[in-house]
């Protein structure tokens, strides 16, 4: 379903837009684990986030008549200022439907990309829902967060990078919502050595994908409130991300709340960088896996940092 190939032509298609971000050995995570822990810092991606790849590989695709429609998508922040910066970049328009209660500083950030915000008092699945049936509408194209093999494909990017970056990697520790961060970074890590396993890593309080996993199929599942924001919401019906997911992933990791905080802590204090909850959850989950680790070269994705002040202030 996605090529070694794809990953490669969105890379060079991506590289003027999107920042190729750095590796960190990280000192302190790989005494605790007794391993090689680096750390991939794409929160330093432009936006502050890895949504920015994805959507700048799909809106790239784009024909010029698709251009001057304009583009809709469905987010809950950081896919919209990934589209909003891209579409800005090429001259287009972006119109973005949110779920109620995202933080005033991504609806900020948002609209200072030249965004068009439509609130909709609904969940992230329902949002997707009405930007799809607006898209179809208006005729312009909808950039979803997660299924869309364009999509996919500039998030593998990271895996690309990465695959450059070490000799070797035998563990990668990835947040997951919608899932097209960690298909993308597995369907190239893969490709390279298929030894390297994937965790496939989620907050307790938001697993739907997890929890589809486990079904066997695509399932509604209740969420509870969470800090790690980026990776909440259901799954679409027949999503591309399921049967990549089912391939690719070797382990799963849930984590608590309290160990998503920490986690930040730990980042913050030992560090010196602020993530976002999403990011931590990847952090959080190689802390309760560590043990497996020993021994190994291991990756830990901290995919972002969009986070309100105050929120991170009470944190810390």
């Amino acid at each position: 379903m996605l090529s070694h190939q794809d990953i490669i032509e969105a890379g060079s298609r991506i590289r003027p837009l999107v920042r190729e971000t750095p590796v960190d050995y990280s000192l302190h995570l790989s005494r605790l684990g007794d391993a090689n822990v680096y750390l991939k810092l794409e929160h330093l991606q432009h936006t502050g986030s890895f949504k920015l790849r994805g959507a700048t590989n799909k809106i790239l695709s784009l024909n010029e008549e698709q251009l001057r429609r304009g583009v809709v998508a469905a987010s809950t922040g950081n896919h919209g200022m990934g589209v909003c910066y891209a579409a800005r970049h090429l001259g287009t328009t972006a119109t973005i439907y949110l779920p109620q209660n995202i933080p005033e500083k991504k609806l900020s950030k948002i609209k200072t990309l030249g965004g068009t915000l439509v609130i909709c008092n609904d969940n992230c699945l329902d949002a997707e829902s009405k930007a799809r049936v607006a898209a179809n509408e208006s005729g312009q194209v909808f950039i979803s967060p997660y299924n869309d093999l364009q999509v996919i494909a500039g998030q593998g990017t990271i895996g690309m990078e990465l695959a450059r970056q070490l000799d070797r990697i035998d563990v990668v520790f990835v947040a997951v919502g919608g899932g097209g961060l960690v298909a993308g970074i597995a369907s190239y890590l893969k490709s390279v050595n298929p030894h390297t396993q994937i965790v496939g890593c989620w907050p307790e309080n938001s697993r739907v994908l997890y929890e589809c996993l486990r079904a066997g199929r695509i399932i509604d599942f209740p969420e509870e409130p969470t800090i790690s924001e980026s990776t909440t919401g259901g799954i679409e019906e027949a999503s591309v991300t399921f049967p990549l997911c089912q391939q690719l992933l070797d382990d799963y990791a849930l984590v608590t709340e309290s160990e998503i905080r920490e986690a930040m802590r730990l980042i913050f204090t030992k560090e010196h960088r602020i993530i976002e909850g999403s990011a931590a959850v990847a952090v959080a989950a190689f802390m309760k896996k560590r043990e497996m680790c020993a021994g190994k070269n291991v990756v830990v994705i901290l995919c972002g940092r969009n986070i309100a002040s105050e929120k991170l202030i009470g944190i810390l």
